[in-house]
């Protein structure tokens, strides 16, 4: 039966999530079967064609349901060209909507997931991690580049991904392109996921004066204190132009997911500012946006759910 929230999936939904061990797979397919997806993880690839033509309108007996399907390296009888073929086979299957996942993480992140939870790392318990992290980004690389939504979980708690998620997938139909937008510190590295990035450090930083330390850009005396600064409405102006011309050729071209992060040194003032500003101008102007402060806490609270 075909629900009638207009913000469930469409019955010919499948999602493909995959990345590296540890990047969050389990909490993204949680938050999909919250969203309405029937959620199945690490199913054997032999066993995926199957489950998805089991609907009638793929010639099997029963219902069409939305699907989202986790496949990894610790899937039995994984291969990076079996998958790819499969993909391909479900691409060009007639009624389905086929979109993939790719769940990434800076190396030193998932260093700690591992050594907080002390798991061995799924492809080789005799090696050093460090090494076994490397040989599975090389290994997977193609399944990166192929992916439909790259999701760089560093940085995000498990709340952020489920939020990134719902932003991406709620009631769109996969239609037109979402905007996301985030806030980041330098310090911490740039956001793997972005699209577009753009640098304030060059505005008048809060942190230096000692009644707007402990604040964010959050509060209004930092809001009004970065909006004051002499280079502010020109910068804002150049690059609400820019993307005034460049957002519509993306969608054009059939992106339908795009990052656009914005930098100042520590990821608390200036930043998220400018990111929440931009956000506003950006839904005032008719773009599904969504907006997070990655580095807002100063990246204390940085880790996502070790699966």
């Amino acid at each position: 039966m075909t629900s009638t929230d207009p913000n469930a999936p469409s019955e010919n939904s499948l999602v493909l999530v995959t990345g590296m061990s540890g990047a969050g797979r389990t909490t993204a397919l949680k938050t999909l079967e919250d969203l309405g997806y029937e959620a199945v993880d690490n199913l054997p690839l032999s066993l995926l064609g199957g489950l998805v033509r089991s609907g009638p309108d793929m010639g099997g007996k029963g219902p069409r349901r939305p699907l989202a399907i986790g496949v990894d390296i610790r899937t039995r009888d994984f291969g990076v060209d079996p998958f790819i073929d499969e993909l391909d086979r479900l691409i060009g299957a007639a009624g389905l909507d086929v979109r993939t996942v790719f769940l990434d993480c800076d190396d030193d992140f998932l260093l700690r997931r591992y050594a907080e939870t002390r798991r061995r790392h799924p492809l080789d318990s005799d090696r050093p991690v460090p090494e076994m992290i490397q040989i599975e980004r090389r290994l997977l690389s193609r399944l990166r580049a192929r992916a439909d939504v790259v999701i760089d979980t560093t940085g995000m708690s498990p709340w952020n991904l489920r939020e990134r998620l719902r932003d991406q997938f709620i009631g769109d139909g996969g239609v037109g392109m979402s905007l996301f937008v985030t806030s980041f510190g330098f310090r911490f590295g740039v956001p793997r996921e972005a699209d577009l990035v753009f640098d304030v450090r060059f505005l008048n930083n809060p942190h230096y004066d000692p009644a707007l330390r402990d604040l964010t850009g959050q509060d209004r005396a930092v809001q009004e204190a970065v909006a004051a600064d002499r280079d502010f409405e020109g910068y804002f102006g150049a690059v609400t132009g820019l993307l005034k011309i460049s957002l519509p050729r993306y969608a054009e071209e059939g992106k339908s997911y795009l990052t656009i992060a914005i930098g100042c040194t520590g990821g608390r003032h200036r930043s998220v500012f400018v990111a929440t500003r931009l956000a506003e101008w950006l839904s005032a102007n008719g773009w599904r946006v969504g907006v997070s402060h990655r580095d807002i806490d100063g990246g204390t609270d940085r880790i996502v759910s070790p699966t």
